[in-house]
């Protein structure tokens, strides 16, 4: 069966199948992604996700580390997610159009407005229902914030830091937006 075929589980309580979409970049998976995944799944029978293209995640957000090809194989592993697949370069809909979810999870961080969202998808006649779910509280549950924490520990020749609090060499990023530069569109 094809990753787009794929049948909605009827959750025990619901006779109808309910599909739940998540959309990310996904880099450097974390507990911050997990717990994302786990609150979307428990909206429905189903959880697709949309793992973003190596170019839009440049776009809206960094370079990322990991390639696409990586990143959906990684969260089309993990145990919340039964649908993981790339989103399109060109049209970010064209994906919900094809599975059309009855409700679109968005996390506590992306960029979406959820009624000029909601405008767009009516415009295709698409009428899922728009959640923002809430964040983890939790020290590292963000990428920024692990690779914040990494270059806190390790200069970049992967030496660690002196812990006396010494200066990093002269190779190290001073600062998380050296490492993510590049033009952010807000949608």
């Amino acid at each position: 069966m094809a990753e787009h075929e794929s049948q909605a589980r009827a959750s025990p309580d619901s006779p109808t199948p309910i599909r739940v979409m998540a959309t990310g970049v996904f880099d450097l998976l974390h507990l911050g992604h997990l717990h994302f995944l786990r609150q979307a799944r428990a909206l429905g029978s189903e959880l697709v996700v949309v793992v973003a293209r190596d170019v839009t995640a440049e776009r809206f957000k960094h370079r990322p580390i990991v390639p696409e090809r990586l990143r959906v194989q990684m969260v089309g592993a993990l145990k919340p997610v039964d649908i993981a697949v790339l989103g399109d370069e060109q049209d970010y809909y064209k994906v919900v159009e094809t599975f059309r979810p009855d409700l679109i999870a968005l996390g506590y961080d992306q960029h979406w407005n959820e009624e000029r969202l909601a405008s767009d998808l009516q415009a295709r006649g698409l009428h899922p229902k728009i959640v923002r779910l809430p964040v983890l509280q939790h020290d590292l549950h963000a990428t920024r914030r692990i690779i914040g924490r990494i270059l806190s520990l390790y200069d970049i020749d992967g030496e660690r830091r002196d812990p006396s609090g010494a200066e990093p060499s002269e190779h190290s990023a001073q600062s998380l937006e050296e490492l993510f530069e590049g033009p952010k569109e807000v949608r």
